[in-house]
């Protein structure tokens, strides 16, 4: 009975998300919610424009009731819905933008980056002051040793954070994607957190049902897609979750699709700022590139999907 129990957040997300969605899209297709895509992208592409856009708010509210439920007011539960929540605010606004106002880029930089760092820094600063926590992180491969960063944590916190909000909003670029790579992830999370005794198990099972329960209505061809409001979402889950079980260096393992994204952008960005227009991919994100180089959607996410599961494991290894 005790395992039905931790396993029920998942059950009840999934669910919930797996009936908002189709009712959601409806919605979003009366309001005009669709996306915009652009023009210098894959043109393959071009024919998934005004396909509703901000599902994520779908997922999030499967996430959110289920903790709600279950342990919404839980000292590990509550500060990782306040970051999740506050990202999922700014990719609100920033679709807002694109889908309303028409402007195909959204939020400026300066602006999206003044909002996550306003919310990073609260969460960041609890975590600071939270006895459990501190400035504590667990050591890879030591079977659970830990490391004092002292003030050091305060910038590391801020880059795990922002690094990966940025990774999980990269990755969202084909159906299906984001969602099935952080499947793995939040299944990955819910483990450590049930083996550690955190709470937060609860969103990180809540995380896993909603997802998959999404992923219904955004899997290939995708019916709807989550927007930034689910991408920088799922930046701030991850990120906040691994915080709180003091597992910030492991995001450079399990979330290594998340980083390679972003290293695949920044690359292409400076190389061809540097070369006066040469590439180093044919598209970046990477996942593009493999996209233009004869790869299907399906198979894309298919890959990335089991190199996390892969990867899942490694990171199982090290921490415990």
């Amino acid at each position: 009975m005790d395992n039905f129990l931790t396993f029920l957040p998942a059950f009840a997300a999934f669910v919930l998300s797996a009936v908002f969605c189709p009712l959601l899209i409806p919605f979003l297709r009366k309001l005009k919610f669709g996306q915009q895509v652009r023009e210098e992208g894959n043109p393959e592409h071009l024919k998934k424009q005004g396909t509703p856009t901000m599902g994520g708010i779908a997922f999030l509210a499967a996430v959110v009731i289920t903790c709600v439920i279950f342990s919404f007011f839980c000292p590990e539960v509550f500060p990782v819905l306040l970051l999740t929540l506050g990202f999922a605010l700014t990719g609100f606004i920033d679709d807002y933008i694109k889908v309303v106002k028409k402007r195909s880029e959204g939020f400026k930089p300066w602006q999206k980056l003044l909002c996550q760092l306003v919310f990073t820094g609260v969460f960041v600063f609890w975590c600071y002051r939270h006895p459990s926590i501190g400035s504590e992180v667990v050591i890879p491969f030591t079977h659970g040793r830990t490391w004092d960063m002292g003030w050091l944590y305060i910038p590391f916190a801020f880059i795990a954070i922002l690094g990966t909000d940025n990774g999980t909003n990269f990755t969202d670029g084909l159906d299906g994607l984001c969602a099935s790579v952080t499947s793995v992830i939040a299944a990955l999370l819910a483990f450590i957190s049930v083996r550690v005794g955190s709470g937060t198990a609860v969103v990180s099972f809540a995380f896993l049902g909603a997802l998959m329960g999404f992923l219904i209505s955004n899997a290939y061809p995708a019916k709807v897609f989550m927007g930034d409001t689910g991408s920088l979402a799922i930046g701030g889950f991850v990120a906040g979750t691994a915080l709180v079980l003091r597992a910030g260096w492991f995001i450079l393992l399990f979330g290594l699709i998340y980083l390679i994204e972003v290293i695949s952008v920044i690359l292409q960005v400076g190389y061809f700022k540097l070369t006066h227009g040469k590439r180093i991919f044919k598209m970046a994100p990477i996942h593009h590139h493999f996209e233009l180089s004869g790869y299907s959607e399906t198979r894309i996410v298919a890959m990335f999907t089991v190199v996390t599961v892969l990867l899942s494991f490694v990171t199982i290894a090290a921490f415990f």
